[in-house]
C-alpha cells in the first residue's frame, strides 16, 4: 500500500502534458482539423452565402454594363463591385467568427468574465484594415478577372462578332470605360463618405461606422482607377524624361556594366522575390486579419509599444504642455486607429515564436499547391469528349476545391491565433515559452 502514491503520480501529471502539447506549435495542423471538424457546417454555410452573393452581383454588374446612358451604368457597376469586396470581407470575417466558440482562448476568456462580441463589432473593427489589405495585396484583382470571365461568358460571341465589324462591344470593360471626369465626380462623393464616416468611427460613434468608412475608402479607389489611368498615361512620357527619373536608369544601367555580378543579383532576386511574398508575406497578412477578427489583447498605443524603444518617447510625450498632447492625439488619431490594432497583432504573433509561424506559412503554402493539384485532377477525371460540356463542370469543381481550401485556410488562421494567445495568455507575455514545452 505504501507504493500506492507513486503510481498514482503519473496519472495526475497526464492531464498538463496533455494540455502542454495542444499548445505545442507542432501540434498546428492536428489544431486545425479539430476545428473544422466541429464547426464544418456552419463554415460551409458561411461560403455557399458569400460565394453565391459575390456571384450575384458580378453577374448583375456584367450585366448592367451593356446598354443606354453607359457612363451612368458604369458608375453603378464600379458601386456594385465595391460590394463584391466588402462581401469578401464579411464572408471572410464571417468564416472566422463561427469557429471562435471551438478556441481554448475563447473559452478562457469567457471564464475569465469577457461577455461574447458581436459579429458587427468585429465585422467594425476589421473592416478598415481588410479594406488596406485587399487592395494593397492585390487580392481585387482576382474580382476584376472574374467579372471579365463572366460577361465574356454571358455573350461569349458578341467580343468576336463586333471585333470583325469594328465596333466596341465593351464586354470585359465595365471596370475601364468609365469616363476620367465621371471618375472624379464620384471620387468626390466616396471621399466625402469615407471621410464622414472615418471620423465618426475613430471617435467610436455608430455601430456600422467602420465598414461604411470602409465603403468609401474602397469606392474611393475604385472610382479614382480610371481617372488616375489617364493622368499616368498623359504624364508617362514626360515623368520618363525627368532628371531623378532618367539619372536612376542610368545608374542602374552603369552597374550592371561595372559591378561583377549585378546583374545576376538583380535577377536572381527578381525570380525569388514573388516566391518570397506568397510564402511569407501573404500568409502572415492573412493571419492578421484572422488575428484581428478575434481581438487583439489591446488597442492602444501604449500596450502596442511596451518593450520597445517607443515606449520612453511616450513617456517624455506625456511630460509635454496640454495643448501638445493634444494637436498630437488629434493629428495621429487616423493613424492609430487604423494601424495599431494591425501592430498589436503582428506582435502577438512574434510572441508566438518563429516554429509556431514557420509550420503557418509551410501549411498554408502545402495547402494551396494542394488544391491547385486537386483541381488539375478534378479536371483530369471530368474530361469528356462531348463539346462544351465543361461550361456545366468546371463552375461545380472550382466550387468545391475553393470550399475545401479555403475551410481548412480559416481553420489554420484560428488554431494559429489559438496557440499563440494562449502562450502568451499563460506566460503573461514575458516570453518564457520554453515551460509550455512538451519536453518539460
Amino acid at each position: 500500500m505504501s507504493g500506492t502514491p507513486a503510481l498514482a503520480a503519473p496519472r495526475q501529471d497526464a492531464a498538463p502534458r496533455r494540455a502542454s502539447w495542444t499548445l505545442s506549435p507542432y501540434a498546428l495542423p492536428l489544431n486545425a482539423l479539430r476545428i473544422l471538424a466541429k464547426c464544418a457546417l456552419p463554415l460551409i454555410l458561411w461560403f455557399s452565402a458569400g460565394r453565391l452573393v459575390r456571384w450575384a452581383l458580378l453577374l448583375l454588374a456584367a450585366t448592367v454594363s451593356h446598354g443606354s446612358w453607359y457612363q451612368a451604368r458604369l458608375v453603378l457597376v464600379m458601386f456594385l463591385f465595391t460590394l463584391v469586396v466588402m462581401t469578401s470581407l464579411a464572408t471572410t470575417v464571417g468564416m472566422l467568427y463561427v469557429v471562435r466558440e471551438a478556441l481554448l482562448e475563447t473559452r478562457a476568456r469567457r471564464a475569465g468574465g469577457e461577455a461574447k462580441e458581436s459579429l458587427p463589432n468585429a465585422l467594425n473593427r476589421t473592416a478598415l484594415v481588410f479594406a488596406g489589405i485587399y487592395t494593397s495585396w492585390g487580392f481585387v484583382a482576382d474580382d476584376a478577372r472574374e467579372f471579365a470571365d463572366i460577361d465574356i461568358l454571358r455573350q461569349p460571341d458578341r467580343l468576336v462578332v463586333d471585333a470583325f465589324s469594328g465596333d466596341n462591344s465593351g464586354v470585359a470593360r465595365g471596370l475601364l470605360d468609365l469616363d476620367p471626369k465621371v471618375s472624379l465626380g464620384a471620387m468626390v462623393v466616396a471621399y466625402v463618405v469615407k471621410w464622414y464616416f472615418g471620423r465618426r468611427h475613430e471617435e467610436r460613434e455608430g455601430r456600422f461606422t467602420g465598414m461604411l468608412a470602409t465603403f468609401g475608402e474602397l469606392a474611393f479607389a475604385f472610382y479614382g482607377l480610371n481617372a488616375v489611368a489617364a493622368a499616368v498615361g498623359a504624364r508617362s512620357d514626360w515623368i520618363g524624361h525627368r532628371s531623378a527619373v532618367a539619372a536612376w536608369h542610368d545608374f542602374a544601367a552603369g552597374a550592371e556594366e561595372n559591378v561583377p555580378g549585378w546583374k545576376q543579383v538583380s535577377e536572381w532576386l527578381g525570380e525569388v522575390w514573388p516566391h518570397v511574398i506568397d510564402a511569407l508575406a501573404v500568409p502572415l497578412v492573412w493571419l492578421t486579419v484572422g488575428i484581428l477578427v478575434y481581438g487583439a489583447y489591446a488597442e492602444d498605443t501604449r500596450t502596442t509599444i511596451r518593450g520597445t524603444p517607443l515606449e520612453q518617447a511616450a513617456v517624455h510625450l506625456e511630460r509635454t504642455h496640454n495643448w501638445t498632447r493634444l494637436a498630437l492625439a488629434k493629428l495621429s488619431a487616423g493613424w492609430t486607429a487604423r494601424w495599431i490594432p494591425l501592430l498589436n497583432s503582428l506582435r502577438l504573433t512574434v510572441h508566438g515564436g518563429a516554429p509556431l509561424f514557420g509550420l503557418f506559412a509551410l501549411c498554408y503554402v502545402g495547402l494551396h499547391i494542394g488544391g491547385d493539384y486537386l483541381l488539375r485532377a478534378g479536371r483530369y477525371l471530368t474530361a469528356s469528349e462531348e463539346p462544351y460540356l465543361w461550361f456545366a463542370t468546371g463552375e461545380p469543381l472550382a466550387y468545391v476545391v475553393d470550399l475545401v481550401v479555403t475551410l481548412v485556410t480559416m481553420c489554420l488562421i484560428a488554431a494559429t491565433f489559438d496557440i499563440a494567445a494562449t502562450r502568451r495568455r499563460l506566460t503573461g507575455g514575458t516570453g518564457e515559452r520554453d515551460r509550455l514545452s512538451p519536453s518539460r
